[in-house]
């Protein structure tokens, strides 16, 4: 069942949104070389707390880490270590916070360094399929218009989309419905309702959209081991259209 939201409590959901996107304008200035995942992840664990948030992903269905920190092929879920970030890495960093029963989650790509012209435009190509599926999450729509606009964007441009994870509704559990993939056809899917919350976080891929996971039972990787970039925001659809409760 898909749970709508009122405007009152949409407005609650984005004091949480709000801490997720203050972890990013922080922690940016911090990704460069030499610093190692599990610094990032430190510090985005403070800084949430300093904000009057709960960290919620650690202990979250067993895992391990307060943040997925997932670097070149990892597409998601990658466990915050010792690794030293190098130059040239792509970074992907997944945020969630818990505030006042509401939950914000979002993710960010991020160049470290002098990354390949090819990364590069992997980068732009997957926050354009976010912007692009955004812009459809209005009401009376439907769901496969935003997943539509992803997928062709994403095919176009010689890239593929992820399947096998998925996005999700959001309220007061960091899961609700609907779970959804990033590919589709326009004009089907459930109806696009005033009230819906929900993440759009297209993964999308250099080479295969198949993954594999490592032997932690948590690291996701790209088949062929290219790269993979992911951007994500929690959204709220209202009668005004797309409202990102994750805004920087």
């Amino acid at each position: 069942m898909i749970i709508l939201k009122s405007p009152r409590e949409i407005e609650e959901m984005k004091q949480a949104g709000q801490i997720v996107a203050d972890c990013y304008r922080e922690v940016a200035s911090l990704i460069e070389p030499g610093i190692t995942t599990q610094e990032i992840n430190d510090f985005v664990a403070r800084h949430i707390t300093k904000l009057g948030g709960k960290q919620f992903t650690k202990g979250y269905n067993g895992f391990p880490a307060e943040t997925c920190i997932s670097i070149n092929d990892v597409v998601a879920h990658g466990i915050p270590s010792n690794r030293a970030v190098m130059d040239g890495d792509l970074l992907k960093l997944d945020i969630v916070a818990e505030y006042g029963g509401w939950f914000g989650d979002s993710c960010v790509s991020y160049a470290v360094g002098n990354i390949r012209p090819e990364a590069q435009q992997l980068m732009k190509v997957t926050k354009e399929c976010l912007d692009l599926g955004i812009a459809r999450a209005v009401p009376g729509g439907r769901l496969g218009d935003i997943t539509s606009a992803i997928q062709q964007h994403a095919e176009a441009n010689g890239y593929s989309v992820v399947r096998d994870l998925l996005a999700h509704g959001i309220g007061r559990s960091l899961h609700e419905e609907p779970s959804y993939e990033h590919i589709g056809i326009a004009g089907k899917g459930i109806r696009l309702k005033e009230g819906m919350v929900f993440t759009i976080e297209p993964m999308i891929n250099e080479g295969t959209y198949r993954i594999t996971i490592d032997d932690d039972e948590w690291t996701a990787r790209t088949a062929d081991g290219k790269l993979s970039a992911q951007y994500e925001h929690t959204i709220a659809i209202t009668a005004d259209g797309p409202l990102i409760l994750t805004a920087q």
